[in-house]
């Protein structure tokens, strides 16, 4: 049966891990669109997204370490650890591992053979990833990223939130809240898609997985501020959600003001509003983010 995030593969990680993908095909050369999930989260988050490009572009989905299908990693979780497995991953697509690259024909594309798009913490994995091979990177989509630009991620008041989530998360968890939101995760979601996150998403794993992940974001944030990575001249869309919802006004105005920042030091300056999303805006404006995506892919 096939399945709407496409065709099953893995890449190997240049220490000997194995992360889990699935592609779905578009047309010869067309940049292939890389997507990157928010922290803990897996693959499935895209699905409508995915959905929404079909057949108009090549797309990757994948699950980082530990998460969904993709083997748990034993070293620490940073930041810089995750550019580096995302760069593998393309690094493998480059070299067409078991079939899964689009031909590329007599040389690289003008501009670079992929479109990447991160949301939420997959923004700084994307923006660190693109700064190490910025020669292979088309363009950048950041959907509601975390971003060092905005001072109340950096305050001691997020510092001991993230603490707090990390002592409430196993307990929310068995007492079966977490089934509870990814079945309303689920509802926009293709039926496969669906099922795969209900099944996989905030299992033991992925909540290990999770915890090494937000362990070392406040130092990981401060040294993205201390040492931004060189943005060159990438072209970077912005997608922020509108919608205060859980983060409540004062923090969605400050996040929101720094996105503004982020995409006006870039060369498009394009920052775009998700008038009806919050944070989620993968899920609950796709077409708006697919959009955005498949616009650099014909740049």
């Amino acid at each position: 049966m096939s399945h709407s995030q496409g065709a099953p593969g893995t890449v190997g990680t240049r220490d000997g891990r194995t992360l889990y993908l699935q592609r779905t095909p578009g047309p010869a050369g067309v940049p292939t669109v890389v997507l990157e999930a928010g922290m803990g989260a897996t693959r499935s988050s895209w699905a409508a997204v995915q959905r929404a490009i079909a057949g108009r572009a090549p797309v990757v989905v994948y699950d980082r370490s530990g998460l969904g299908r993709s083997a748990p990693d034993p070293r620490p979780r940073t930041l810089h650890r995750l550019a580096a497995d995302l760069n593998d991953l393309l690094d493998c697509l480059d070299d067409g591992l078991d079939g899964l690259a689009e031909p590329a024909g007599p040389g690289p594309l003008p501009g670079g053979r992929y479109v990447l798009a991160g949301h939420s913490w997959g923004g700084p994995i994307v923006r660190s990833a693109a700064a190490d091979r910025p020669d292979r990177v088309r363009g950048l989509v950041l959907v509601d990223p975390t971003d060092e630009g905005c001072d109340l991620l950096l305050s001691p008041a997020f510092a001991t939130r993230q603490r707090r989530t990390a002592a409430v998360l196993p307990l929310f968890t068995r007492l079966g809240a977490a089934r509870l939101a990814a079945g309303y995760l689920a509802r926009a979601l293709p039926a496969d898609a669906a099922a795969d996150l209900r099944a996989e998403w905030l299992t033991p794993s992925g909540i290990a997985a999770y915890l090494a992940e937000s362990a070392a974001v406040s130092e990981d944030l401060q040294r993205l501020r201390d040492e931004p990575p060189p943005s060159g001249r990438t072209p970077v869309t912005v997608v922020s959600g509108a919608a205060p919802a859980r983060t409540g006004r004062r923090e969605r105005a400050a996040l929101n003001a720094a996105h503004a920042a982020r995409a006006a030091a870039g060369p498009e300056q394009r920052h775009v509003l998700a008038l009806r999303s919050g944070h989620l805006v993968p899920v609950t404006e796709p077409e708006l983010v697919a959009g955005e995506i498949l616009r650099l892919t014909r740049a």
